[in-house]
């Protein structure tokens, strides 16, 4: 059994209180993995040409209000 398929089988059959608390480790998990990732690729200049897209969209009146 690898690695994955043992996680897989231990997080099936938790209780349902420890399944909602390793759900809610998880999901903070994912997103402090998710802003790192964010943060390093805006430091890198990734995100700039999009960033610039959306500017020059708003300047030209090609947005509306959410």
């Amino acid at each position: 059994m690898t690695k994955l398929e043992q996680i897989e089988k231990n997080v099936s059959e938790l209780e349902p209180e420890d399944f909602k608390a390793f759900a809610k480790w998880f999901e903070a998990l994912q997103a402090s993995r998710w802003n790192r990732q964010i943060e390093t690729d805006i430091g890198a200049g990734k995100l700039d040409g999009i960033a610039d897209k959306a500017l020059a969209d708003f300047r030209v009146g090609k947005t509306r209000p959410l």
